[in-house]
Formats: C-alpha cells, sequence, structure tokens
C-alpha cells in the first residue's frame, strides 16, 4: 500500500524547472534512497513528499493520520533554546500538512511515548552523536553538532515515514555505524539522499534516481542499481539507433521526391514528421576536472613532533610525519578528535603547541574546508550570496592551464555542470551541493600540488564523488584527506592515520577496510566505536525489531576477504619491481655520494634524496609483507 503518492509533478524554482510530470511512489516499512547530480531537486523532492513545499502542478497524497519526521539538510533552531530544550520542541512536530488532525495525532505520538521518560532517551542519544553540553544554546553548536542535533530530533519518538535529507554527513564512522544500524532495524518507512555508496547499499532496497526533470526507480540496493541503470541505458540508446536508422530511409524516400497524394503517402510523411520531432534520449551530466598542478620540489611538507591541546584536553601528541611526493593519506577517528586541528596547522592556519611545520618553497597548498564558512577571512571558503558565479571564480583566475592547453573561467564551469545561463546567477540561488562543487572548482583552480580534503564527501553528489575519485588517481601531487566515508577512503587512500586516545595518532598501511581488519587481528575496534548499541535505550531503538543483522562494511569484507581488490591486485604485481628499482635507485645515490663527497651542497641534496628512498623502500617492504601475508590466507582458503 502507497502511505505517499506523488503524481505527474512540475516545480520550478528561481527559473530552473527541477520536475516535470514526474512521479514517486512509498510503501509502507519500504526504505528508499534517493540519488542524483546537485541541484537536480532531491531536497526539494524531500519537501513535497514531507509536505513543507508544494509543487506548482501535479498532485500529492498522502495516508491519513501518518505522522512524519523530517531532517533537513540544513536544520535551523531558535538560537536562545538550550539543546535539550531544542530537541524536546522538534521531536514533537509531524511535518505533514499541518491541519489541525494531523498535529493531533503528533500529540497522540509525544503522549504516549512520556512514560519512556523522553528527556532521558534524549539525552542518550545525544551522548552516542557526541553532544554531551545538554544545556549549551543552541546557536553555539557547529553545523555539524546542529545537524547531529536535527538528527536526535527526527529519531527520538516512533513515527511512521522517516525523510532523512544527509543523515550521514558530519558523523564519524562509529556513528555512522550506528545509524546504519539503526536504520536497518527500523520498522517505518523511509526516504533518505545520501552519498554514502555502502550506507546505501546495506539499508535501501530501493533506489530512486532524479534526473534531468524525471524520476527513475530502481527495486534494488546501490549495486544493483548500477546494473539496473546500465541496462535502462543501453534499451534508450538501442530505441535511438533504431530510430535513427528508420529516420534515415524516410528522408532518402522524401528526398526521392514523395508525392503526397495518396492517404498512404500522407500517412507515411506524418510519421516521419512525428520520429523527427521525438527528443533523443539526454546522456547524463559529467563533472570533467582537468589535471591542474603546481611543480613539487624536494622538500614537502614535514611535521616534526606536532602537540597540539585544547583546554587541557591533548589533541595531538608528538606526531612526525614527511609526506612524500604522490602520497594518499586519511586521517580517521571519533568526531572533535583534533584532525581538522591537524589539517589547519599543515595549512599554517594555527600553531602548533610544541613542534615545528616546515613547508617546502615550492609547496602550493589547496585546502577544502568541511564547510562553507560565514567570514570573508576564511578566504575561497567564504562565499558571497551576492556575487555571481562566474565572479567567484575569476577571483582566482581568468584562464587556467590544464592539459588540454589553456582553458577560460567560464569554460572550467561549464566542466563542472555550471550552464552559461546559471554563471551569471547569484551564489545564493544555488543549492547547498552546488556551493560545494563550486568551491571545490576554486581550490582545484588554485593549482595545488598538496590537496586537503576536510570531510569532500559533504554535500557532494555521488557522481561528482567518482569523478573526483578518478582524477584523484592521476593527480600529482600528495593528497591528504579527512573522511568519514568508508567507500571514499578505500577507493583514495594508501595509508591510514587513526586518532586514538589521549592525542596519539597510530599509522596503518592501506585503505579503511585493511585499517578495520587490522585491528580487529589485534581485538581492537576503532576509536570512538559504540560499543553498547545492544543496550541502547532510547525509545526509537527499544520500538524496533532486534534482528540480527550485520553492517554494510561487515557485508563487504566479508564479500571481499577472500580475494584482493583489484588496487591490491595491481599492487602484487608490480611491488616487486618497485621495491628493485628503489634498492636500485640507493646504490646509485651511494655512487654518487663517492662521487660528490667534496661537493657539500651536492652531497647534502644525495643524502637528502637517499633518506627520502630508503623511507619509501621500508614503508614497501611493509606493504608487500602485508600484501604475501593476505595472498597466503587466501590460497590457504580456497
Amino acid at each position: 500500500m502507497n502511505i505517499i503518492s506523488v503524481t505527474d509533478i512540475t516545480k520550478t524554482y528561481t527559473e530552473r524547472k527541477l520536475f516535470e510530470k514526474a512521479s514517486f511512489y512509498l510503501q509502507e516499512r519500504e526504505k528508499v534512497g534517493v540519488i542524483g547530480i546537485n541541484g537536480t531537486g532531491k531536497s526539494t523532492l524531500l519537501k513535497i513528499a514531507a509536505g513543507i513545499e508544494e509543487p506548482d502542478e501535479g498532485q500529492v497524497i498522502r495516508a491519513n493520520h501518518i505522522v512524519v519526521r523530517y531532517l533537513p539538510q540544513n536544520p535551523v533552531f531558535d538560537p536562545e533554546l538550550s539543546v535539550i530544550d531544542t530537541v524536546l520542541a522538534q521531536s514533537s512536530q509531524n511535518f505533514v500538512g499541518g491541519t489541525s488532525g494531523q498535529n493531533q495525532n503528533a500529540g497522540n505520538h509525544a503522549e504516549h511515548v512520556e512514560h519512556w521518560n523522553l528527556e532521558s532517551d534524549a539525552k542518550a542519544m545525544m551522548t552516542k552523536l557526541g553532544i554531551t553540553d545538554f544545556e549549551q544554546k543552541a546557536g553555539e553548536l557547529s553545523g555539524g553538532q546542529r545537524k547531529r542535533l536535527a538528527l536526535v530530533a527526527a529519531l527520538l519518538v516512533p513515527c511512521d515515514v522517516l525523510i532523512l535529507d544527509e543523515p550521514t554527513n558530519h558523523l564519524d564512522s562509529a556513528m555512522a555505524d550506528w545509524l546504519e544500524d539503526f536504520l536497518k532495524k527500523w520498522r517505518g518507512a523511509l526516504i533518505m539522499v545520501t552519498h554514502d555508496r555502502y550506507f546505501l547499499d546495506s539499508v535501501c532496497s530501493r533506489i530512486v534516481e532524479v534526473d534531468k526533470g524525471a524520476i527513475y526507480s530502481y527495486d534494488a540496493n546501490y549495486s544493483g542499481y548500477l546494473e539496473l541503470k546500465a541496462e535502462r541505458e543501453e534499451m534508450q540508446q538501442a530505441g535511438e539507433r533504431k530510430r535513427q536508422n528508420i529516420l534515415r530511409k524516410e528522408l532518402e524516400w522524401i528526398r526521392r521526391g514523395a508525392k503526397a497524394r495518396t492517404t498512404k503517402q500522407k500517412g507515411r510523411i506524418q510519421r516521419y514528421e512525428k520520429l523527427k520531432d521525438q527528443d533523443a534520449p539526454q546522456t547524463d551530466g559529467s563533472v570533467e576536472i582537468s589535471s591542474i598542478s603546481s611543480r613539487m620540489g624536494k622538500t614537502t611538507v614535514e611535521l616534526s613532533h606536532i602537540s597540539k591541546s585544547y583546554d587541557s584536553r591533548v589533541l595531538i601528541r608528538d606526531f612526525t610525519y614527511i609526506f612524500l611526493k604522490n602520497d594518499r593519506i586519511g586521517f580517521v577517528g571519533a568526531n572533535g578528535s583534533g584532525k581538522t586541528t591537524l589539517m589547519k596547522i599543515i595549512d599554517q592556519r594555527i600553531r602548533p603547541d610544541e613542534g615545528t611545520v616546515t613547508i617546502g618553497q615550492t609547496i602550493k597548498i589547496g585546502y577544502y574546508t568541511q564547510e562553507i564558512e560565514n567570514t570573508k577571512d576564511a578566504g575561497i571558503a567564504y562565499m558571497d550570496p551576492d556575487e555571481k558565479v562566474i565572479d567567484y571564480i575569476k577571483n582566482t583566475a581568468e584562464y587556467v592551464r590544464t592539459k588540454d592547453g589553456l582553458v577560460s573561467a567560464s569554460n572550467m564551469l561549464e566542466r563542472f555542470l555550471f550552464p552559461s545561463s546559471q554563471q551569471y546567477s547569484p551564489i545564493g540561488k544555488l543549492s547547498g551541493g552546488e556551493k560545494r562543487r563550486l568551491n571545490l572548482l576554486r581550490v582545484l583552480m588554485e593549482a595545488p600540488n598538496v590537496l586537503i580534503l576536510d570531510e569532500p564527501t559533504n554535500d557532494l553528489d555521488i557522481r561528482t564523488l567518482t569523478i573526483l575519485e578518478d582524477y584523484l588517481d592521476n593527480y600529482e601531487g600528495i593528497v591528504i584527506t579527512v573522511s568519514h566515508d568508508r567507500y571514499f577512503l578505500d577507493r583514495v587512500v594508501n595509508r591510514i592515520f587513526a586518532f586514538e586516545e589521549d592525542g596519539k595518532i597510530c599509522q596503518y598501511e592501506g585503505g579503511y577496510t585493511d585499517y578495520v581488519n587490522r585491528l580487529a587481528e589485534e581485538g581492537k575496534v576503532p576509536a570512538g566505536h559504540i560499543l553498547d548499541a545492544k543496550n541502547d535505550t532510547t525509545t526509537s531503538v527499544d520500538s524496533v525489531e532486534k534482528e540480527n543483522q550485520t553492517s554494510s562494511m561487515d557485508t563487504w569484507k566479508r564479500e571481499r576477504k577472500l580475494k584482493f581488490s583489484y588496487k591490491e591486485q595491481k599492487e602484487y604485481e608490480t611491488i616487486e619491481d618497485d621495491i628493485a628499482a628503489l634498492e636500485q635507485k640507493i646504490e646509485e645515490l651511494d655512487a654518487q655520494t663517492l662521487k660528490f663527497s667534496s661537493d657539500f651542497v651536492k652531497l647534502n641534496e644525495i643524502t637528502k634524496e637517499k633518506e627520502q628512498t630508503e623511507q619509501l623502500l621500508e614503508e614497501k617492504m611493509e606493504r608487500w609483507e602485508y600484501l604475501e601475508d593476505l595472498a597466503a590466507k587466501i590460497a590457504g582458503q580456497q
């Protein structure tokens, strides 16, 4: 039974048509994931389903007496209310319609859960999501804290439908795992926009794609959606090829001098005109990122014995690392552990309490921040809502040099899916995801050779993320990322640094799955992991089924543990050659040491290069040992 039906809707927003005769439905207990390029209308669809916005045309029918909880992408609270009062006020709200009957229904729900001690449940859930000062004013919270507070308000009281816009943004891995488990056990219906591909795979049974004004439905999780979409597009292309063949034959007939004197000939001409007027299937817009970077000298970024504390709490304790050329480093840890602080230390925005940061003369850092900032002193992370899109980009450069030659700012915007009609619109008219995509372009146009990505997956659509991941594969520079997106980390990084207790930062080779596997072997769990999920006392958790289900990561690991990933297989095939090449290079450097023994400047350069090569060789040997051990386990289980 459909509890929400959206039929033939048309919706225009700021002169852009988001939907045209599009339809959507939600059935009881169904879990739907909504995906699509930023700016295509995903958030608008959620608002229409929730009753917050109305379509320009079309019909929206909701079942009687349903209670809907809605998590907005950017929640807004009364800044003077305390955290606990904000949650309690928000948790009793029913977002559909606002009729007296619906509001009474929401009130009945609130009364129904009073005996469960709502305030106690709220505090328990907030603690799980890293909010512990319950009397703090809502206006003092960061953007990430506000999002988590809104999530608590949405989940606290049972309802019929959960509508969540980017619920995994600003959640660390442990929190995301907890939410994933919660939603898998959730007995109501769910509509969710998220970029987290593991999350979609695990939670959702149907994927809905918003694309060029239409809504496409796929009865599968994310992995199944990819296959079904490829089939749909192939069928569309096959139909278009057939149409073009018929058109070609009919055109030849017309050119031979068709005489419109018989009914049969008139009908054939009409069929030709009808075929000619049909629109060809539109291909998906795709972000194009050309390689833009600056030359890098021998000295990169060197951190030596870095320590940093706030209010007697140690965030970073005695951390030392030299970033090598083409390093792909991921930093993970619980929210508030100090990851962003370390990124700002590397970017020299803040100073460490102890230790030194050495930045090479040729190093140019591009910093893609976690959020769009509100103050002008934030540099390119600040976006003036009244500034035109193209002017924001031209503030960096009118032209940039790429592998394709000189490319204008306007052309770069088009490659990033900002058509000329949108380039002269104010930034304030862009969606949250479009602003993030625009900010990413600005960062890349600065031509950095060290790229710092602080939660890059927040608010970016999956297609843009995929293109970014491909870009980073070929990026000639150092990539340093803070991310809780498990898929992104597995895809991009080859070394993990984990923030653990008391400011300690530990190094692990491989991607996120390698990191989790290594901890499992050692009988450990990721920092900040929520261990007491089975003893959860919150209202909503007690109200759902206690099913023995696993997380998407657990499922993925079971599927992957008996074989190499594509990246690991390629690495395993070449790593011995890499080691041999490094050993050969060290021998050559030893020979040069003898040759230039009297040239102090040259000898110093050779010595430094040898130290870096030896360090890289040591890391390659550690990686080789890990891959050999994994290969032995694979062979033993076949």
